[in-house]
């Protein structure tokens, strides 16, 4: 090669060469067999344009697909909760729930227009309840009424004196629930109230099963967990044999700790003492009631209470037994009063305790005269020794309730009587009757 050559190869390639200053650059045309890939073009030559596209992409996409959606218009189920926000400082801090009924659950089984979603404590009063012993006497027909109210109803009882019979009229309605299953042990459960009234509350019953501390520990627990209202049926037994004559709620009682009561009576006191304790402790809203004598339809019968014994013996043609002179003294109070007066003071704003009972004293020969009267005059009456630790005197004296829950017994022995009566009869015999509810609802208040 000699020097010529050389040099015309070098002044070719100089000549082939771009101006590397003060030349404007010419428009290259791209040659995509030389590219790897066209994403290398774009993403090395295109850059702005990609980032263009991308931003219009992702602002179409979350536009189509936002991050939080408004709820579906649809109706909900009665027991699917949504959370209601509530920023008020009035309102208390437990959930609030949305409940909406479909047409046919509004048609079936409560009459009313279907309004849609509502939230609870705005306009109406429906709530989640728990009712323990809601299968027993006083428990089924709390739950009529609050099942009536449109509350959804959680019945939560072991059978031991309760009756599945008692309930079995709402287990079509989508707002009732009904669990077997025994205080003594813990359940959870999402609940606004519970209304504890689990326990046996007759001598042959609670001598052979006494529950009274560990179900209500149980519950308050539960209580605390949810946030939820408690009240706690107490009784007239926490008085003993009272040396005061009417008992007030501060009276401190009479009671034999070491007695055949004493499980009983000692029982609900120490239930008291827990229910304040953990009101006081742990800022647990509760209500305390006690209840003295109750009858009506669905008591249970031959249970060892004098009312449903008396009743019994009657209609068998049996002599009524009447324990000691019968000159020992009780006040009775019909079904439906008390469990009017169990509901205002759930609603209500005073933790008691509370008397619920009916001033009007009977003594036990004047009970069975009146059974008596409506049942069969020719009953004969048989006297037997006294039980262990009888209370002599029995009489609420009811002026707290009167004075705050705005509540008092409406219904006599001679007007509840009957109706328990015509109970009595269908279960004894199976003679038809009406349906005890509606006799129930018409003393309702």
């Amino acid at each position: 090669m000699d020097s010529h050559e050389l040099i015309h190869r070098t002044l070719t390639n100089l000549q082939t060469q771009e101006p590397l200053v003060d030349s404007p650059k010419p428009t290259r045309s791209v040659n995509v067999k030389t590219l790897k890939s066209p994403v290398q073009y774009l993403l090395r030559s295109q850059r702005f344009v990609c980032l263009l596209v991308g931003i219009v992409m992702a602002a179409l996409f979350f536009n189509r697909f936002p991050i939080s959606t408004p709820p579906p218009h649809h109706h909900l189920t009665l027991h699917d909760p949504v959370i209601f926000p509530f920023e008020s400082s009035t309102l208390p801090t437990r959930r609030v729930l949305f409940e909406a009924r479909s047409d046919d659950v509004d048609d079936q089984f409560s009459g009313r227009a279907n309004g849609g979603r509502v939230p609870l404590g705005l306009k109406t009063k429906r709530l989640r309840v728990l009712v323990t012993g809601g299968a027993g006497f006083v428990g089924s027909h709390l739950v009529d009424r609050l099942m009536e109210r449109g509350d959804s109803v959680i019945v939560v009882d072991n059978f031991f004196t309760g009756r599945k019979e008692n309930v079995v009229h709402h287990l079509g309605n989508p707002r009732f629930e009904l669990i077997r299953h025994d205080v003594v042990e813990p359940i959870l459960l999402e609940v606004d109230q519970i209304y504890h009234l689990a326990c046996p509350a007759s001598p042959v019953h609670y001598k052979f099963n006494p529950t009274n501390v560990v179900g209500t520990l149980n519950m308050l627990g539960l209580a605390k967990r949810i946030g939820a209202r408690f009240l706690l049926t107490s009784t007239s037994e926490v008085y003993g044999d009272p040396l005061q004559h009417p008992q007030v709620e501060t009276y401190w009682g009479n009671v034999n700790p070491i007695g055949v009561r004493s499980c009983y009576d000692e029982g609900k006191r120490t239930a008291e003492t827990l229910t304040m304790d953990y009101h006081r402790g742990a800022g647990i809203e509760v209500r305390i009631a006690r209840i003295f004598n109750t009858y009506g339809p669905r008591m249970c019968i031959d249970d060892g209470r004098v009312v449903s014994n008396f009743v019994a013996q009657a209609l068998r043609k049996e002599p009524l037994t009447v324990y000691g002179d019968g000159k020992q003294t009780r006040s009775f109070q019909y079904v439906s009063d008390l469990v009017e007066g169990l509901m205002r003071l759930m609603e209500g704003e005073h933790v008691g305790p509370f008397n619920l009972g009916n001033p009007s004293e009977f003594t036990m020969l004047e009970l069975a005269k009146v059974v008596q009267e409506v049942i069969d005059p020719n009953a004969k009456i048989e006297f037997r020794p006294n039980t262990e630790d009888d209370p002599h005197k029995r009489k609420p004296d009811i002026t707290k309730a009167q004075q705050l829950l705005d509540w008092e017994p409406v219904v006599s022995l001679r007007k509840g009587l009957p109706l328990m009566v015509t109970d009595f009869k269908h279960r004894i015999f199976g003679n038809p009757r009406e349906d005890t509810g509606t006799e129930y609802s018409s003393f309702s208040a």
